[in-house]
């Protein structure tokens, strides 16, 4: 390597230091440039060598190491493997001879290390896989200190951490499984081994090396059984239903109970800072997959889990720690969801352990402040100890009918406890997270159910106290407010708990009791609404009236609707105590809180929008027209909200100057309810409609007589408008029928309809402005329920296309002025099938010529990147895609080469995409584009060597002059369905045959390269399949020859893949594009 010098190497330090260490950005942006163009200089990996040797600082070391992680992680121009394997040597060797690098500078080289193991764990060298033997080369350099073997259990660690690189995620995959089955479980054996023989020496933890030898081998352990077995990356923020899937060849290490044992005397044995660790270690073991273990195996594992749980919990000390306490709660819970009560009452130490667990639950819940994000592992185990109550057939008894009850009123009593406290000390009030309260609320609403007698009692004690008090406290002059606010707090939990055990009300579980019972909870709280609604004029509760909400949602989920009997006992119950006699009455009672909900809240938006999704939950019933929104429409209030829909009555619907535009994104639910309401009993009547639609008229025309003035309040005109098309998405949403969306496309055209373009021209710039028209226009031309039926003498299709593509067209142009576009929704206007795009091009109408050139035109504007960064834009851009060669090939094949290769690029990417709907759009847009090629081909004289004629078909040109993108995709598609987990796997057989009829040659070149690449001894069976895939198939695109070719394909992709199964095939793209 050349000697650069050390004025260069000094240079390099101090760039290093001011980028770690100035406070000066210029001087730091300056070093961070400097120091990238170094990393891309051919010098590089020389340099880096010295920086390693000679370097004074730990921060070129890092920089040293870094460029070398670069260096070998990039795919273009890859570095020798001889290079790779020096580089290697090296880095083993420079750990284990420097033992006080800096903590950083190791981790950096470890990486590296590690990068490399991962990156070339197929390469082959003289028949050996020079990268395959880390446990051997990491082995060779342990030495007695301490400190070197915590280094290289680091790298254990790190082998196997599939970090994101730039290779394809499939062979991502092939190296995990490969590693996995070679090399994991011997580093697992080695890790614990390791803690065997630290636990049995009297470890001197002050010492800072033997402290990190034991948090390493931890660390080790867990990320060993945290290993993504089977491929499947689950989400880590939801482990409830997470099985470790442990493969068949682990098995003797846990039919041996010393492994379970060794983790539990490591919890007892160590201080408790090592304790989460330890406990995050028996969380996976006791989630390991059931059928690890036949029936006797399983039962003798669990019995020694659950009788390390019962010493844990008689000894539960080292539980202090939030850590081991969140751990240890985890722990609990998947003692549930692994395994079967009928398996756990089945243990020698059941009833106690039960009895120690409920005892640390209700412990857990009175102690409220304590971890609370905890608390949902706790309640999760007994919601699923519930939940299997009627379905256990051991004749042991389960004992829950003792221990659930005393759970439910902890967790009660606890809440209503801590409003107190909470008020007094100012402290974060836990009914502020929805999301949190809504989480356990559910998990209770199975365990109250459980001895739902006592629960009820309970509840009834609670609120009468609560309510007493709280009446008496109004009535009072001298009340404090924090008396009131406290006896508040307490209600708004009591009716969010009571909306809960009433929505966990099962069918076939409950009994006339119970919804006696459920009727005692209900007239309770429709009391405590009369009262709390008569003071709203003076002050009301934001909370609770949010739980109210709550609570009807729950009750209109359980006990409105048809399949509802009406002799249940609840109505019997509201009968007799409020007077509510029928479903009808108590649906009043509903529309009447909404209406004094929107009255007195306008303003709160929580409170708002809870209470218009409530109306729109009662309105769903059309076009089956339930007997509950026949009757809901037959309300005296539901006529007057139908007829008084305006700011007079509504106070969210007037303008105000204060809120944002995004306020008033509402407005569109409550419109969307009316708008199904109306419909009920609107059928032809036209004067209804009309009178119905007067509000918006009004709007209308203030809009348009702004507009016609030379100087208008803009603020005004904007907030009207965009709460005026937000009111018309609504409606148009809830017009299903083509009689009743008819009243409303001849409404707003062509009357109002120059408006919206006006609105266009004049707030392109504004997004808060723009969306909500484009969205009312995306509405109006969407065809659902097939309701843009027009008469066949009617030009109202074309007409609703024009002035989409107008609009399209004008918005289009006027925001590639900004130079930044934003998603655009034209496919809709495309997909719609109300109109025969044809007859444009033959009165020479340019409406559609213009809305597709404008698509171009933003096409261009985004990157391909921008199009996987955001999910809907992917998602509307292939749809639109589908479409386009779905109904508007010739569009497609005259667009401009860099368009086209765009578009081909674009479908290359999405081919591999995670999202399913990507990549189904994909396969229908390839699907018909090879469809299209093959037979244009066909008839012409192409294949008799004919110059192909440039200006008749572009397309069919550029895909003559750049066959390597059509071959890319070629490739993609092959090696997704042979080596990929295709799900579906269908919509990708499906374009594969016109690709190979297309591309015969690269087809052999494909078969041959796979076939080369496996073993001599595999080779003539691959082949054969390859053979057998052909079999029976014409040279034709017909729906038999389709057929026939996904039966042989299908066979084929079993057969490829069980001779595939142990191979260590990994072709590379780029080489075969060669």
């Amino acid at each position: 390597m050349r000697d650069p010098g050390r004025k260069s190497l000094a240079q390099l330090e101090n760039l290093c230091k001011q980028l770690y260490e100035t406070t000066d950005t210029t001087t730091r942006l300056q070093a961070e440039k400097a120091l990238v163009e170094f990393t891309n200089s051919p010098d590089c990996l020389s340099k880096c060598q010295l920086l390693l040797e000679r370097g004074s600082s730990s921060y070129s070391q890092l920089l040293a190491a870094t460029c070398l992680t670069k260096l070998v992680s990039r795919t273009n121009n890859p570095l020798p493997l001889e290079q790779r394997i020096d580089i290697r040597n090296y880095v083993l060797n420079y750990l284990a001879t420097r033992p006080k690098l800096a903590t950083f500078v190791t981790q950096a080289l470890i990486q590296l290390y590690a990068r490399i193991t991962k990156l070339g764990w197929f390469d082959c060298q003289k028949d050996d896989y020079v990268f395959r033997n880390a446990i051997t080369d990491v082995t060779r350099f342990l030495q007695v200190q301490c400190i070197y073997l915590i280094q290289h259990i680091h790298i254990y660690k790190h082998t196997h951490t599939l970090t994101h690189t730039t290779h394809p995620l499939t062979k991502h995959r092939k190296i995990a499984s490969s590693f996995r089955d070679s090399s994991l479980f011997d580093i697992f054996t080695l890790s614990c081994n390791l803690l065997k023989q630290a636990s049995g020496k009297n470890l001197n933890l002050n010492d800072e090396s033997q402290h990190g030898l034991l948090m390493q081998l931890l660390k080790l352990t867990h990320n060993c059984l945290n290993f993504d077995f089977i491929g499947t990356s689950t989400d880590e923020s939801s482990d409830d239903l997470c099985t470790v899937q442990i493969p068949t060849s682990w098995r003797s290490a846990f039919l041996d109970s010393s492994t379970l044992q060794l983790f539990f005397d490591l919890y007892h044995s160590i201080p408790p800072s090592f304790s989460p660790l330890v406990l995050s270690c028996l969380v996976q073991i006791a989630s390991v997959r059931r059928s690890l273990f036949n029936n006797a195996e399983r039962a003798k594992f669990l019995s020694h889990l659950v009788d390390g749980v019962k010493r844990i919990l008689e000894n539960p000390q080292s539980l202090s720690d939030p850590n081991n306490y969140h751990e240890f709660c985890r722990l609990l819970a998947r003692l549930k969801s692994n395994y079967q009560l009928g398996e756990l009452v089945k243990v020698e130490n059941y009833p106690e352990v039960i009895r120690l667990i409920a005892n640390f639950t209700v412990t857990s819940l009175q102690h409220w402040e304590f971890a609370p994000n905890s608390v949902h592992y706790l309640l999760s185990l007994w919601q699923r100890l519930a939940a299997s109550v009627p379905y256990v057939k051991a004749t042991e008894p389960h004992m829950l009918e003792t221990y659930t009850p005393e759970v439910t009123k902890a967790y009660i009593t606890s809440r209503l406890e801590s409003v107190h406290i909470i008020l007094r000390d100012g402290l974060e009030d836990p009914l502020e997270d929805t999301g949190l309260v809504q989480q356990q609320l559910d998990q209770l609403s199975t365990i109250g159910r459980c001895e739902y007698e006592k629960t009820c009692a309970l509840l009834v004690q609670l609120f009468d106290q609560s309510a007493q008090s709280y009446q008496e406290l109004l009535q009072s002059a001298s009340a404090s407010p924090m008396d009131i606010a406290v006896q508040e707090g307490r209600l708004t939990w009591l009716v969010y708990i009571i909306g809960a055990v009433i929505g966990g009300r099962v069918s076939f579980a409950s009994t006339d009791e119970q919804d006696a019972m459920d009727g005692e909870l209900v007239c309770r709280v429709l009391q405590l609404m009369n009262l709390t609604d008569s003071r709203l004029a003076q002050a009301g509760n934001e909370k609770l009236e949010l739980a109210m909400l709550s609570f009807f949602e729950q009750f209109r989920k359980i006990y409105i609707g048809d399949q509802v009997q009406k002799s249940s006992k609840l109505y019997r119950r509201l009968s007799e105590v409020l007077g509510l006699n029928d479903e009808t009455m108590v649906l009043s009672v509903f529309i009447g809180k909404i209406i004094t909900n929107l009255k007195y809240w306008g303003r709160c938006e929580p409170i708002t929008s809870k209470t218009l999704q409530l109306l729109n939950d009662l309105s769903i019933g059309y076009p089956f027209l339930s007997y509950s929104v026949r009757k809901l429409v037959k309300l005296s209030a539901v006529q007057f909200m139908l007829n008084n829909h305006t700011s007079e009555h509504f106070s969210f619907l007037g303008i105000n100057n204060q809120s944002n535009l995004t306020d008033m994104r509402c407005r569109t639910t409550f419109y969307t309810a009316l708008g199904r309401l109306l419909m009920v009993d609107l059928g032809e009547d036209e004067d209804q409609y009309e009178q119905f639609m007067l509000p918006l008229t009004a709007a209308f025309e203030a809009v348009a007589q702004m507009f016609s003035t030379n100087s208008f309040n803009e603020q005004e005109a904007k907030r009207t408008l965009v709460g005026l098309v937000r009111d018309l998405r609504g409606i148009a949403f809830a017009f299903n029928a083509k009689t009743s969306f008819m009243m409303l496309f001849e409404w707003i055209y062509p009357s109002y309809m120059p408006i919206l373009q006006r609105a266009i021209e004049l707030w392109y710039h504004d997004p808060a402005c723009t969306t909500p028209v484009l969205k009312l226009m995306a509405e109006l031309v969407h065809n659902r329920s097939q309701r843009l039926q027009f008469d066949v003498s009617s030009p109202n299709g074309f007409f609703l296309f024009r002035e989409t593509s107008k609009m399209i067209t004008m918005y289009g142009n006027r925001i590639l002025t900004l130079g930044e576009v934003p998603k655009d929704q034209v496919y809709a206007a495309l997909s719609g099938s109300y109109v025969n795009f044809g007859v444009f091009r033959l009165f020479f109408y340019d409406a559609l010529d213009n809305a597709l050139q404008t698509f171009i035109k933003l096409l261009l504007f985004f990157s391909h990147s921008d199009l996987l960064d955001y999910p809907k834009l992917i998602f509307f851009y292939y749809s639109l895609l589908e479409v386009l060669t779905q109904d508007h090939m010739n569009f497609i094949f005259f667009l401009e080469p860099r368009v086209i290769m765009y578009i081909l690029s674009s479908i290359s990417e999405g081919l591999t995409a995670l999202d399913t709907m990507v990549c189904t759009g994909c396969c229908f847009f390839l699907d018909h584009i090879v469809t299209y090629l093959f037979k244009q081909l066909s008839r012409s004289t192409f294949f008799r060597t004919t110059p192909l004629n440039q200006e008749s078909d572009r397309f069919l040109h550029i895909m003559q002059q750049h066959p390597e993108m059509i071959q890319q995709i070629f490739f993609t598609v092959l090696n997704i369905i042979i080596f990929e987990d295709c799900r579906n796997q269908w919509f990708f057989f499906r374009p594969l045959l016109g690709l190979i009829l297309l591309n015969e040659k690269y087809f052999f070149f494909l078969r041959n390269s796979i076939v080369n690449s496996q073993p001599p001894e595999k080779q003539q069976a691959i082949f054969l399949c390859f053979e057998n895939l052909m079999e029976g198939i014409e040279r034709n695109l017909l729906t038999k020859n389709r057929d026939r070719f996904t039966q042989n394909l299908s066979a084929f992709r079993r057969e490829v893949n069980v001779f595939l199964k142990n191979s260590t095939y990994g072709v590379n793209s780029n080489d075969m594009m060669s």
